[in-house]
C-alpha cells in the first residue's frame, strides 16, 4: 500500500510537518496491525511553490510537480495537513489541489488535519477543508485533527481527547478505509463501497 502525505507547512521545522509525521506513524502502525505493508512519501508543498505557480500560469507542470501529482493521484491513502491562514486553508495548499484533475482522487481515503495558533480556528477543517475533499469526491475519515499551540503538551481531560488520542483515532480510521478499499474497482463503485464501509465502521 502507498500512503502519501501532503504537508503545506512553510517553516523548517514546522508544526504542520510534525503533525503530518505523527498521523503517518499512527496510520502505519494500524495498517501493520492489520497485516498490511505500507510505503510512505511526503510531499512538502513549500518546495513546490514556484512550480505550482508556473503550472497555474502555463498549464504545464514542471517535472517535480508532476511527480508529486502522480504520487498523490495514485495513492491508496492520503494525509493532507495545512496551516490555518486567514481562517481557512493556506493558499499554497489550495493551489496544489487546484492543479489536480477534479476526478483524479475519486474514492481515495483521506485524513485531513490542520495546525493553528488557537483552537478557535479548529472549525476550518469542517467549513473549508472537508468541503474541498468532498468536491474532489474523496472519502474523508470522520475524525479531522486540529492542533493548536497548546495541544502539543495536552493529554486531554475527562471530556475531550488530547492530541495523541485524536491522532490515534484518525490514524485508525484511515487505516481501516485503506484496508477496506477494493482493488480494481471502477471509481464510482470504489466510492460506494468505501462509503458503506465508513458507515459500518465503529471506532469506540
Amino acid at each position: 500500500m502507498r500512503l502519501i502525505v501532503v504537508s503545506a507547512g512553510l517553516s523548517t521545522p514546522s508544526s504542520t510537518r510534525l503533525l503530518a509525521d505523527r498521523l503517518t506513524e499512527s496510520t502505519r502502525e494500524e495498517l501493520a496491525a492489520r497485516g498490511h505493508e505500507v510505503s510512505t512519501e511526503v510531499v512538502e508543498l513549500r518546495e513546490l511553490a514556484g512550480d505550482i505557480a508556473h503550472h497555474l500560469v502555463t498549464g504545464f507542470p514542471p517535472a517535480r510537480l508532476k511527480a508529486a501529482i502522480d504520487a498523490v493521484t495514485t495513492a491508496d491513502g492520503l494525509i493532507a495537513v495545512t496551516p490555518v491562514f486567514a481562517a481557512s486553508y493556506s493558499g499554497l495548499f489550495k493551489s496544489f489541489f487546484d492543479v489536480i484533475d477534479p476526478d483524479a482522487l475519486t474514492g481515495t481515503p483521506v485524513l485531513t488535519a490542520a495546525t493553528g495558533g488557537t483552537a478557535r480556528h479548529s472549525l476550518v477543517l469542517e467549513h473549508a477543508v472537508r468541503p474541498l475533499f468532498a468536491y474532489l469526491r474523496t472519502v474523508v475519515v470522520p475524525t479531522a485533527v486540529f492542533a493548536a499551540s497548546e495541544d502539543w503538551g495536552s493529554g486531554g481531560d475527562a471530556y475531550t481527547d488530547g492530541l495523541p488520542g485524536r491522532v490515534r483515532r484518525a490514524g485508525g480510521e484511515l487505516a481501516a478505509l485503506m484496508a477496506a478499499r477494493p482493488v480494481g474497482a471502477e471509481p464510482e463503485d470504489d466510492v460506494t463501497v468505501l462509503e458503506r464501509q465508513l458507515a459500518d465502521l465503529r471506532f469506540d
